[in-house]
Order: C-alpha cells, then sequence, then structure tokens
C-alpha cells in the first residue's frame, strides 16, 4: 500500500493566522520553537468550551459544573493516552517551566544534601537551569553541565565521566531549542538507572514532533507545555512517576490541592490534585486535549517525516547564503535552522527579515550558557511545523540575500 500524500495545503488551510497579511505581504511563520500556531480543531474546542460547558470544577453540582468537570477530566485522559501513562499520573500546570519548578521544590529539595549535585547538560533552556540552582543554593548543593561538542551534540562521554556517587539527579532537554539536536536521552536514562538516579526530561521541544512513551521511556518525569504542541499558551502537564507523585509534598496551597482544612491542621489530596492549588485553566486542558487529536488525525510520524524534508532543504538553501554559519549541525537533529551571518547582529538581520514578511525568533532563546559556548551572542532561529512548506523556505531565504546586501 503506497503511503497517502502529506497534504501541507490542506493542513495549512486549517489555520486561519497563516492566511494573515504581515508587512502587506504573505507571512512565512518560522518561530514554531517559540510557539505553535493554533488549527481551527483547537479554536473551536475553546470556543465551545466557553459558550456551552464554563463553569468551575469537581464541587459543584449544577448542570454547566458537571460539563465542565467532564470536559476537564476527559482532557485529562486525553492526554494521558498520548503518554501511555495512567490519569493519576498527568499533574495539570501552566507549562514546562511550572513542571520543573515543582519538581526542583516538592521532589528534590526535600532529599537534596549538601555537597550533592544535580547534572544538565549545557544545552539546556533557563527553565531548566535556574529551578535546580536556586534548590542547590539552598541546600549546599551544586548545578554541573556536561560539555556540548562543536556540532551541537551532547558529548557522551563527557556527560558519562559526570555521574559520580554526589549525583543526585539529571535533568535533560530531549530536543534542544536553540540548535535542534535531539538528545540519546535512552541511553542517558540507561546509565543514570544503573546508578539509581532519577531523571527528568524536558519535552517541550519534543512533543510535537516524536513520540513519546513514558513508561517505556523510563524517565521519572516529563514535562511540556501545551503551546509548542498547536495548543494552547498557558497550559501544560507534568508526568511522573506515580510513587514520586504519591511521596511529593504540596508545593502551592490552596483550594482543591486540600482534602481537610482547619486552623490546626490541613490534609491534603490526592496526586495529582495535590498539585493543583487554586482554579485551574479548564480551557487549556480542553484545548491541549484538542490539539492531541489534530495531531493524530494528521500523524506524528507523518508530521515528523515533512519536517525533516524541509529540514533539510532548508539547510541546502541556507549554505547558498554568503557569510552565513549554521550553529548546530547535529546529525540527530529536529526541525531547527540556527545561524549567525558576518554582516551583522541577529537583531538586525531578524528586523530585516520581518520586513519581508519572515518570522523568526533572535536572541539567546533562554539559553546563554549554550551562546557562551559558541561564541555568540545571538542567533537567527528558524524552527519549523507541520503547516511550514517549500515557499516558506525560499520567502527566508530571498529575505535573508535582502538582508545581507542591506547590511553589507
Amino acid at each position: 500500500m503506497s503511503t497517502p500524500r502529506y497534504d501541507v495545503d490542506a493542513i495549512r488551510a486549517q489555520f486561519p493566522i497563516l492566511s494573515e497579511p504581515v508587512r502587506g505581504g504573505r507571512l512565512a511563520y518560522l518561530d514554531n520553537a517559540a510557539t505553535t500556531q493554533k488549527p481551527d480543531a483547537v479554536l473551536a474546542a475553546i470556543d465551545d468550551y466557553y459558550r456551552h460547558k464554563n463553569a468551575n470544577v469537581h464541587r459543584a453540582v449544577h448542570d454547566l459544573a458537571e460539563r465542565a468537570t467532564t470536559a476537564y477530566e476527559g482532557a485529562r485522559d486525553r492526554i494521558a493516552r498520548w503518554f501511555h501513562a495512567a490519569r493519576e499520573q498527568i499533574v495539570f500546570t501552566r507549562g514546562t517551566t511550572e513542571a520543573i519548578n515543582l519538581v526542583a521544590y516538592s521532589f528534590l529539595r526535600p532529599r537534596l544534601q549538601p555537597g550533592d549535585e544535580v547534572l544538565l547538560t549545557g544545552m539546556e533552556h533557563h527553565s531548566n537551569i535556574v529551578p535546580w540552582q536556586l534548590v542547590a543554593r539552598e541546600k549546599g548543593a551544586r548545578v554541573v553541565a556536561a560539555p556540548v561538542l562543536d556540532d551541537g551534540s551532547l558529548d557522551f562521554d563527557g556527560w558519562t565521566a559526570l555521574l559520580n556517587e554526589r549525583t543526585r539527579f539529571i535533568a535533560v532537554v530531549h530536543v534542544s531549542n536553540s540548535l535542534g539536536t535531539v538528545n540519546p536521552i535512552d541511553r542517558m536514562i540507561a546509565a543514570a538507572k544503573a546508578r539509581g538516579i532519577p531523571v527528568l526530561v524536558d519535552g517541550a521541544q519534543s512533543i510535537a514532533h516524536l513520540a513519546i512513551d513514558f513508561p517505556a521511556l523510563g524517565a521519572d518525569f516529563l514535562t511540556c507545555s501545551a503551546h509548542k504542541a498547536y495548543g494552547p499558551t498557558g497550559f501544560g502537564c507534568l508526568v511522573g512517576r506515580r510513587e514520586h507523585l504519591d511521596a511529593m509534598p504540596p508545593w502551592h496551597g490552596g483550594g482543591d490541592m486540600i482534602r481537610t482544612v482547619s486552623f490546626e491542621e490541613s490534609t491534603w489530596n490526592e496526586a495529582p490534585y495535590r498539585f493543583e492549588a487554586g482554579t485551574p485553566d479548564m480551557a487549556g486542558a480542553v484545548g491541549f486535549a484538542a490539539a492531541l487529536d489534530w495531531i493524530e488525525s494528521v500523524g506524528l510520524d507523518a508530521i515528523a517525516a515533512h519536517e525533516h524534508r524541509l529540514l533539510v532543504e532548508g539547510t541546502a538553501l541556507l549554505a547558498d547564503i554568503p557569510g552565513l554559519r549554521m550553529i548546530g549541525t547535529a546529525k540527530n537533529k529536529g526541525g531547527v535552522m540556527s545561524f549567525v551571518m558576518t554582516v551583522g547582529h541577529a537583531q538586525d538581520i531578524g528586523t530585516i527579515l520581518d520586513q519581508y514578511g519572515v518570522a523568526v525568533r533572535t536572541g539567546h532563546h533562554c539559553t546563554m550558557p549554550l551562546m557562551a559556548r559558541f561564541g555568540v551572542p545571538a542567533t537567527v532561529r528558524a524552527s519549523l511545523a507541520a503547516y511550514n512548506n517549500r515557499d516558506d523556505l525560499d520567502q527566508l531565504a530571498m529575505a535573508l540575500r535582502k538582508a545581507s546586501r542591506l547590511l553589507a
């Protein structure tokens, strides 16, 4: 049986914002590592929630509250299936950053002792650096980072050499937001488990591109954000091993995370609700579930193959731009093209690209240590999604040639 053709035009038609004119012309949206655009199916799900189901969840007995609770907890079931996890393992958060902070303060902080080490890599996002630094400083521990090779891949031998009797926790990005590097997390988790070291995987950049079976992965925690996967902003989740979540104390206090409250003593709800204080983002949960449904309808493997084709084509186009140097050329790489140009600073290049309707990200991408590793203050980053096409790449290349002439 032949493989169905990937109909990128039909996919693009499902994203209203891609028809939005910018600077008087066509939009080439290549800032997907920062946030993806939203298909009609996600917009409709959020709209339907607010039009027909909106109420606070869990405690009321009226009909709208029942609808809201059914939609909200149904979203938890959908997200759990995506990761092949149990619903009790899915903790709703505001995104990857909050999920990492939750693990740092609720799981690691009570276990950390003076002299302990938290092992990271040199390509981590600030959100996967700073929370560990905060708890390490408080406890007299320290954060160490494994080196990154010249092609942007992890120095796996260097990482392994940093594993020792003081290593209490490992956090690693699955796919680098700045380089596109796909880390060998299977090998890393196996090495950690051989030493009994817990592992957190930052999946912010991977869930919309790579299939993740949480039990098979073997990690202790996985974090993600909905808006990187065609869902709404301000919503994400922590996936955790049940024995860890059951043993972790609450981090935030307030409604829904309690079982009983008195002025003398309060008791806590079970996981995952113990970590979900306050009125939750019901529409965010519904929107994320709809986004996962949408990805599944297109096919994650088909999306990944399409993005890889564009990555190969885009890399070849950029290679022909005078004075352009790619930052991050690892063999195992996702749809991210980061580069610098001899004619000017990344910010100036990005400003010119915008005049030609090309939306990219410029700066340090919340990876300042990685920029220092490569000796650059910033890069221009073009990142791919399911709806990008060759026209986007050609528009990028055209605008870069214009920038070369303007800045020369």
